[in-house]
């Protein structure tokens, strides 16, 4: 019951500091994330944040202020002069009181014998930003990163939202990544990538990123959040021609998959790192593979499934058994753009409709037992008139339970992103540099889970 206890009172000091933190960040355009290993701060074990000179507490302190100053000036009896302004040190020693803003003092005695793995469990369910603005605080915290115990209280926190990292035409070598929950970008860079070569996002699994240069020669894996990087061995086959690729988690590991037109394929497993061929494609799939590199390709558990035309449909293949399978299936009437997408397991399509001169972007799930595409969902009519008689192009830049989509015409340049689960569309706001004023037009990109432990 005392651990207990100790453990509701972090949790509720975690959250004070959280409002403490977004209510003076709110004013900032963008939160700078502490992606290298910061001077670190000398501070005791069982004290969490110095506050000392932290401007979120003036400001909570003025606001409490300016709300009782009414009150305060009713009290003041007459002849006496107003009270004196305090010091701030001298403020900082008393408790600033008010609900939203207390912080009660903490007890070296109790709180030094605070056990290690609740502690861990409480800041691993910090959102992203938030740790790594904590990881400042001491060094012990600043290795959680590298912690086995840390890694596994990771695993053990539901998925987060999906981030997305893609790629901007104007700056083809770094990239921008957009957290849906804060609708904020961020601008990592990744100094291990070759500045030479253009490198694009293609595939995620298990908060990691898969790379391939443009010229379809050289892979690369890594984590956007810790910088954690591997260049992929070459592959045994020299294929130049476009390929599809698709990733998996695995246990202890993950798997990559490339497959080109002409039915060649291998699979990269990270646990011996190595490329492999397990087998060809079956003989009743119809080569060449017509296959739609506009659309991603969506993982289900351990299958993959890609889209082709020629005929119309899926095909997948599955990473345990390694059996390759065709799925015939009509796609709409009057679709352009479309692409594959997942949710909770379940297959689905989003694509433009095109009738006459309107345009309209639309959701369809595929049906198990008829193998048909069946219309869910369909953005709101008034977002639609905007691309009335326009010519718009799709491209989706995730697909992963929450969709990205950009949609372009001469006129008009729009992110919008589509809650599956929800059914919500949300407009996204524009992706402009530190310290630019232009906004930037995303080429392409990929949706990945945001995991702090992911390793390349």
């Amino acid at each position: 019951m005392e651990v207990l206890a100790m453990l509701r009172q972090l949790i509720g000091q975690v959250k004070q500091l959280l409002e403490l933190n977004t209510s003076s960040s709110s004013t900032n355009n963008n939160i700078s994330f502490h992606l290298q290993t910061p001077s670190l701060l000398h501070l005791p074990r069982c004290y969490f944040l110095n506050l000392g000179d932290n401007p979120a507490e003036d400001s909570c302190y003025n606001i409490i202020m300016t709300a009782g100053k009414s009150e305060n000036l009713k009290m003041l009896e007459p002849g006496k002069p107003p009270p004196k302004k305090k010091a701030r040190k001298e403020r900082n020693r008393g408790k600033v009181t008010g609900t939203s803003c207390s912080i009660e003092n903490l007890d070296e005695q109790i709180w030094k014998e605070f056990p290690e793995d609740l502690f861990e469990a409480v800041v691993a369910r910090l959102p992203i930003a938030t740790f790594f603005q904590f990881r400042l605080v001491c060094r012990k915290w600043n290795s959680m990163l590298t912690s086995q115990s840390f890694s596994e209280q990771c695993s053990q926190v539901p998925q987060p939202q999906p981030w997305f990292y893609t790629i901007t035409h104007e700056n083809v070598n770094t990239g921008a990544m957009y957290d849906p929950t804060l609708k904020k970008w961020h601008h990592p860079t990744i100094p291990a990538l070759p500045t030479k070569l253009i490198v694009l996002p293609v595939a995620s699994a298990g908060g990691l990123v898969c790379f391939l240069d443009i010229g379809h020669r050289s892979f690369y894996v890594c984590n956007p959040l810790t910088r954690s990087f591997k260049e992929l061995p070459a592959r045994s086959v020299k294929v130049w021609s476009r390929v599809a690729v698709g990733m998996t988690s695995a246990a202890g590991g993950y798997n990559i998959l490339w497959v080109g037109c002409d039915g060649e394929f291998e699979v990269y497993d990270s646990r011996n790192n190595s490329w492999a061929r397990p087998g060809t494609i079956s003989s009743n799939i119809k080569l060449p593979l017509a296959l739609n590199f506009k659309s991603q390709t969506v993982s289900v558990g351990n299958k993959l499934y890609f889209m082709r035309s020629d005929p119309d449909g899926i095909v997948s293949y599955d990473m345990i058994t390694g059996v390759w399978k065709q799925f015939i299936i009509p796609a709409p009437l009057h679709l352009s753009d479309h692409t594959l997408a997942e949710c909770g397991g379940r297959i689905m399509l989003v694509g433009l409709l095109t009738k006459n001169a309107a345009t309209c972007v639309c959701i369809w799930e595929l049906q198990k037992m008829t193998l048909l595409w069946k219309e869910v969902d369909r953005m709101p009519n008034i977002w639609c008139l905007e691309f009335y008689g326009k010519h718009v192009r799709m491209t989706c830049l995730g697909n992963k339970g929450l969709l990205m989509l950009s949609l372009r015409s001469r006129q008009m340049n729009r992110l919008v992103t589509y809650d599956f689960s929800t059914r919500e569309w949300m407009r996204v706001p524009g992706c402009v540099l530190p310290r630019g004023r232009k906004r930037q037009w995303i080429a392409c990109g990929t949706a990945f889970h945001p995991c702090l432990t992911a390793v390349a």
